[in-house]
């Protein structure tokens, strides 16, 4: 971490835990809030401050968790890319809700996001897998996610059958590899203050689509 980022992350910090989070004034944007966060973290030299924790669970109810990254986000909602048949991926086929979790420790602040979740569209998926290096292109066609592996010699077979197959810079989509985008329903912004008495700000969707806020216990 650079100087700068160093003193940027103390002044964000220190401004935070003195100062917390002014009283929303009701027509807030939860999202443009998020965005101004989120960019406090990246010129605060955090490593991979896109990091964040995804929720899913089964019909059932029983939850899991994995730490995926933020690739987008916007007027719509927070995305991210996975295998379409990995675990998480078939949970949220199955019970398409979930909850994300970004941390950044050292800044005091965490952001909760809770919505429904849906499948960005193959363009969208593709303008993002063709920003991927040629390795992790020829990865998302060798890993059968969240399958059992034999052993490590299989996995490797596999890339190189791929990467024999695409020898070029032109590697084409999977198509069971792309994007899911997570509707925010509910965001909670968490800002820590001194003797545990952080600030929780939390903004909801109503009916009519307008957002609505009220401040939480610590």
């Amino acid at each position: 971490m650079s100087f700068a980022a160093r003193f940027r992350a103390l002044w964000t910090f220190g401004r935070g835990v003195a100062l917390g989070l002014p009283d929303p004034r009701g027509d807030e944007d939860p999202i443009a809030l998020f965005r101004s966060w989120f960019r406090d973290a990246e010129r605060s030299g955090l490593f991979m401050p896109e990091a964040m924790s995804l929720s899913t669970a089964t019909p059932d109810g029983h939850p899991s968790s994995r730490m995926v990254l933020l690739k987008d986000v916007g007027p719509d909602g927070f995305v991210f890319f996975t295998n379409y048949e990995s675990r998480k991926a078939g949970e949220l086929e199955a019970n398409p809700r979930a909850a994300l979790l970004l941390h950044w420790a050292i800044l005091e602040r965490q952001v909760r996001i809770e919505g429904p979740v849906t499948r960005i569209s193959e363009e969208e998926s593709f303008a993002y897998y063709r920003t991927r290096g040629r390795g992790s292109r020829i990865g998302a066609w060798a890993s059968k996610q969240s399958r059992p592996l034999p052993d490590r010699s299989e996995l490797e077979r596999r890339v190189k059958e791929f990467d024999d197959r695409y020898p070029g810079d032109d590697v084409p989509l999977p198509p069971y590899w792309g994007g899911f985008r997570v509707a925010p329903q509910r965001m909670e912004f968490w800002q820590g203050r001194a003797s545990r008495l952080h600030d929780r700000w939390v903004w909801s969707r109503r009916e009519n689509g307008a957002w609505g806020v009220e401040r939480l216990y610590p």
